[in-house]
């Protein structure tokens, strides 16, 4: 049965020019993005709020950010975490950790304070970049993390003059009360630059060596740190430039995924690498800011979750836009409703790219082609250097063509494991195929459509929620005896879902909308806000199965009859 995959009848739909087997360079991805910082200098690196930096000085800040974290104690190969939303220092920062040889992990802005402390310490983070007006929360937990030193940067760092006067006169830029913490060094991101050499670093960083640390589920539901060497990010971004037929300085690009996001992360850096101009986005739900961007920096690519895709086609100012000058929109991270596809061609012609993958594949492993054929709802064919099969879940055994089964992968975007996780590793990296916990159908053509999930996952707009985190909170409350939580289709977002937790109280407790609340409110204290149960149903007794386990697809047809 395997014969049909082996035989990759994908690599008929290969673009002209995309051959199936690469080659790379063996250095890391300081040394890869040489180039365009050479043959770019004066080219607009960032856009920000009217602000620009170029390629010369995003150089220079960032080697000055990578001295400071050398003469702060950083060694190649230590974790630097970054706890900020979509600002250039975020950026800057970036390029300095790998710079310096140390590994870049991102820390979502919407984690519980709990949730920042379990992923600081798991890293071993002894430095942190915050942003000042999320200083009080991490002034909660991290004295009981390693973190000697914090980097406390601003929204207005890098405004124009007048618009940063402006700003903070008028209150419209989020600030946050920053003091000082006891044996903890606390510095200003503009501080920390200053007396720093301007020179490019001499640390030699060999390929092998981690690069990002990006937290998942995996294959359950507690996070992990992927860790992805710089040769899985070099090679990676060899496969993509070369599927999307991407040359140096070609491309302004607009892609609101944060950067603490593996797919937010690995396009930046990514652009970065190609000597693009990022459009940096703050609030990826602004959509107002996003048409704005479009119209005033005339971007060549966008990259989105398909949910921004969906609301921005609601709003006759995107309808009106010329996208004449967009080469490809891409989509990810979550389907992209296949009723929806054809109106969103219809729009902006037929330049969609949908693409499937997971953090530990770096981004991708199968994607549409650029310009060759597009069927819509699959996610595409494999890139170069990449095998696909798919198996069953339970036997691992290779599925004939035309039936379902767990998606498993190898190439050179696969990670090395999880951080201090060997067994989670073994699990999903065997004998060099990445287990995905996905299930897919493959066609006669080699496309893949996702079909269902082996893990019990929740999508919400492109986060992922374990319902297993969500249950094991849920069952601490006082009230409630046990918790069982699904994902419901959001009818006010196509292709996202809701988190919807059905609840057996303890005896005696009153099963009103009181009771309600009150657990929203304790699940808001301790999990990010997009993993709080936006439906709650009180039940009896849970959906359970002979041998106790909970019946997950009976559970959610009754939530949704409820």
């Amino acid at each position: 049965m395997k014969e049909i995959y082996d035989q990759k009848p994908w690599l008929k739909f290969y673009d002209k020019g995309v051959p199936p087997t690469l080659e790379y360079p063996a250095i890391s991805y300081p040394e890869f993005i040489r180039e365009a910082f050479e043959k770019a200098p004066d080219r607009v690196a960032l856009y920000y709020m009217g602000s620009r930096i170029n390629y010369r000085d995003l150089d220079t800040l960032s080697s000055q950010f990578a001295h400071f974290l050398a003469e702060n104690g950083c060694r190649p190969g230590d974790a630097v975490g970054v706890h900020l939303p979509n600002i250039p220092a975020c950026y800057i920062a970036c390029l300095g950790i790998l710079k310096a040889g140390c590994v870049y992990t991102g820390a979502n802005v919407l984690l519980s304070p709990d949730e920042l402390e379990q992923q600081i310490n798991d890293a071993g983070v002894k430095i942190l970049l915050t942003l000042d007006a999320l200083f009080e929360k991490v002034g909660k937990i991290v004295g009981r993390t390693g973190v000697k030193t914090i980097v406390v940067a601003s929204i207005a760092d890098f405004l124009p003059p007048l618009k940063k006067v402006l700003g903070k006169l008028l209150k419209k830029i989020p600030t946050g009360r920053v003091g000082s913490l006891p044996g903890i060094k606390v510095i200003g991101f503009s501080q920390a630059l200053k007396a720093m050499p301007r020179h490019l670093p001499t640390v030699k960083v060999p390929p092998e060596a981690p690069c990002f640390m990006m937290y998942t589920g995996g294959t359950t539901g507690r996070p992990k740190g992927a860790v992805l060497t710089h040769r899985n990010v070099v090679h990676h971004m060899v496969q993509n430039n070369t599927w999307l037929g991407l040359t140096i300085g070609a491309h302004t690009t607009l892609c609101p995924y944060p950067m603490f996001h593996v797919a937010g992360c690995f396009i930046a850096m990514g652009c970065i690498a190609l000597g693009n101009s990022l459009i940096l986005v703050l609030n990826p739900r602004d959509l107002k800011s996003l048409i704005s961007a479009i119209r005033k920096y005339k971007p060549t690519s966008m990259l989105a979750v398909p949910t921004i895709y969906l609301e921005l086609m609601k709003m006759a100012e995107f309808r009106a836009l010329d996208f004449s000058g967009i080469e490809y929109f891409i989509s990810g991270s979550a389907p992209f409703p296949a009723e929806n596809i054809n109106e969103f061609e219809a729009l902006v012609g037929n330049k969609l790219i949908e693409g499937y993958g997971l953090t530990e594949a770096t981004t991708l492993i199968t994607s549409l082609p650029h310009h060759g054929q597009k069927k819509v709802g699959s996610v595409g064919i494999p890139l170069s250097d990449t095998e696909v099969r798919l198996v069953d879940p339970e036997s691992g055994q290779v599925v004939p063509l035309g039936e379902a089964g767990e998606i498993v992968a190898r190439g050179p975007q696969v990670f090395q494991g999880y951080h201090n996780q060997p067994e989670e590793t073994a699990h999903t990296v065997r004998d060099g195929w990445l287990y995905t916990g996905d299930i897919a159908e493959m066609d006669q053509d080699g496309y893949f459509t996702i079909v269902d999930r082996v893990k019990d996952m929740v999508n919400v707009s492109g986060f992922k929620v374990f319902t297993r985190v969500v249950d094991e909170v849920l069952v601490r409350h006082p009230d409630v005896e046990s918790a069982a939580t699904v994902g419901l289709p959001d009818p006010k977002r196509p292709g996202s879902e809701i988190v919807a937790s059905a609840i057996v109280l303890k005896a005696g407790r009153e099963k009103n909308e009181k009771m309600k609340q009150q657990i929203i409110a304790y699940m808001k204290g301790k999990v990010a806000s997009y993993k709080v149960p936006r439906v709650i149903e009180f039940m009896d007794q849970l959906p359970l199965s002979p041998i106790g386990k909970v019946l997950k697809r009976e559970l959610r047809k009754m939530i949704s009859a409820g």
